[in-house]
């Protein structure tokens, strides 16, 4: 069993910060990739960020810049820092992992957070 648990959204005025959390709980021998993503009603979710177990990251061009992923594996967690906000990042930011549950496990299996909402408005 693996569960995903995000906090940290919230309303923040333009051009604010907020630092969201994610953390894996439950039986698993480890983990892969870790990512951010975001969905708005009506719109196909999209990559906002990914970082993989060596700490290699890549940003989606609109938050290049604003926005740092980073990972704790003593943890099993995946931070999102955003900075500069703007309105056009509202959203529902979701974290997923590459996990493999078990020693004897072949492939990875991606799990997701439940989501958390991010409201940047004046």
């Amino acid at each position: 069993q693996v569960q995903l648990v995000e906090s940290g959204g919230g309303l923040v005025q333009p051009g604010g910060s907020l630092r969201l959390s994610c953390a894996a709980s439950g039986s698993f021998f480890s983990i892969g990739g870790m990512g951010w993503y975001r969905q708005v009603p009506g719109k196909e979710r999209e990559l906002v960020a990914t970082i993989t177990p060596n700490e290699f990251t890549n940003y989606a061009d609109s938050v290049k810049g604003r926005f740092t992923i980073s990972r704790d594996d003593a943890k099993n967690t995946v931070y999102l820092q955003m900075n500069s906000l703007k309105p056009e990042d509202t959203a529902a930011y979701y974290c997923n992992m590459g996990i493999r549950r078990y020693f004897s496990a072949v492939n990875e299996y991606t799990y997701w957070g439940q989501g958390t909402q991010v409201t940047v408005s004046s």
